[in-house]
């Protein structure tokens, strides 16, 4: 029996909720991270695609927390917290952080990818979520889907495949 699934969307910069017998995705995952958080017993998982590492580089007066790693993951705890998720209980799985310009001058501030893997790293350590998997840097882009059957982070790598974290 072939039973089709609800695909939840993530768009740029943004986190949504997937629930028992959905998968959720994003795309576009360049210098940008996909972080998942899940938790296993009530099949709930939530997902947020960060495009910077710190919520101190915003400008304007209105925040989207999804945005930055240090306000988007904290955030997505708190969403899956008020649909039943135990911080203590969820997990998390990454992907993303590509470099994807080669630059001479060598700068920090350049590095936005590994910048927004060591943030959103620092995110779940201080929630004390466990990251059991990680398909990041490099230099391709990335679509990731999380399926809330088997807790796989499905990840498709431009010019490099499809593998299973």
């Amino acid at each position: 029996m072939n039973t089709v699934k609800e695909v939840v969307k993530v768009g740029i910069a943004d986190m949504n909720i997937a629930t028992r017998g959905q998968s959720i995705r994003t795309s576009g995952l360049g210098s940008c991270v996909g972080v998942v958080l899940y938790d296993e017993m009530i099949h709930l998982a939530g997902m947020v695609h960060v495009m910077l590492p710190s919520s101190s580089l915003a400008n304007g007066s209105s925040l989207n927390l999804a945005k930055f790693a240090d306000t988007g993951v904290r955030e997505l705890a708190n969403l899956l917290s008020k649909q039943g998720g135990r911080i203590s209980r969820m997990k998390a799985k990454i992907a993303g952080g590509a470099q994807m310009f080669q630059f001479t001058s060598g700068s920090e501030l350049m590095r936005i990818g590994p910048r927004n893997v060591e943030a959103v790293k620092q995110a779940l350590d201080s929630l004390g979520i466990p990251l059991l998997s990680e398909d990041v840097g490099g230099s391709n882009g990335r679509t990731i889907e999380f399926h809330l059957d088997s807790f796989l982070l499905n990840v498709r790598t431009v010019n490099m495949g499809v593998r299973d974290i």
